[in-house]
């Protein structure tokens, strides 16, 4: 799925481009190496708030926000539809010394919409401390509403959710872009132009405010580089959720 430790906004489907959610990310992947295998700041900052323990990542592309959780202490689980992109997190798990360590860091290949079926993959049963979605979002049409209300329940108590998307096209884009992108997003299915803001976000959770606590909804903006080289800025629809029933005491 998308991440953006390289800022690759060019995620947009051609004619010719696959609309299967698996042959579309297996083509994204294809033979070489798409993100810079650095974490997510997002993730990190809200981390390490937190006290390690089990976590699951959706859309884990190349695995580098898995990597980064297990090196911290995390019992880290990463999940993506592509095999590819599962293949390269592997072998990057190996280069850092984790590879043989699937208690620390593990990599499934899954169609997430499984989530919630009683045959899923055991290591994706749950509960977790935590579940993180940095930039779930697809060009092509996904059922992201079905795939984070189901991530939502394997949420441990006490627990928490934290989901990261880009909440406008880059600064870079053209206005003919964004426009478009704004005529056509889809919050629910997903699709070429989703943007969700921190609204939209908690809409598709629709969460029982007796069960979970919203400690942030809000746009974090952060400075990139744009492709020509120029400095630019991105924002990030943020939106981290706790569940309830023990007192927050796993919070630094």
């Amino acid at each position: 799925m998308s991440t953006d430790a390289k800022h690759n906004h060019d995620h947009a489907p051609h004619a010719d481009t696959p609309q299967d959610p698996s042959a579309f990310w297996e083509s994204h992947y294809g033979d070489e190496q798409v993100w810079s295998g650095n974490v997510n700041e997002v993730l990190a900052d809200v981390a390490a708030h937190l006290m390690p323990g089990s976590v699951l990542d959706l859309g884990c592309g190349e695995g580098a926000d898995v990597l980064w959780l297990a090196q911290k202490g995390w019992r880290a689980v990463g999940v993506d539809i592509s095999q590819a992109a599962i293949i390269r997190a592997r072998a990057a798990a190996e280069a850092a010394d984790l590879g043989e360590d699937r208690d620390r860091a593990e990599f499934v290949r899954a169609d997430l919409t499984t989530l919630s079926d009683r045959d899923r993959h055991s290591s994706l049963k749950g509960p977790f401390d935590l579940v993180t979605a940095s930039f779930f979002q697809s060009p092509v049409a996904l059922d992201r509403e079905r795939i984070l209300r189901a991530a939502a329940n394997l949420v441990a108590t006490g627990g928490h959710l934290l989901l990261t998307s880009h909440a406008a096209p880059p600064t870079w884009a053209s206005d003919q872009s964004a426009q478009q992108a704004g005529d056509h997003a889809d919050h629910h299915t997903g699709g070429p132009a989703e943007f969700p803001s921190p609204e939209d976000e908690l809409s598709t959770l629709a969460l029982d405010p007796h069960e979970w606590e919203t400690l942030t909804a809000g746009i974090r903006t952060r400075e990139v580089e744009a492709p020509d080289g120029a400095h630019a800025h991105l924002d990030d629809s943020v939106v981290l959720v706790r569940r309830r029933g023990i007192p927050a005491a796993d919070v630094r």
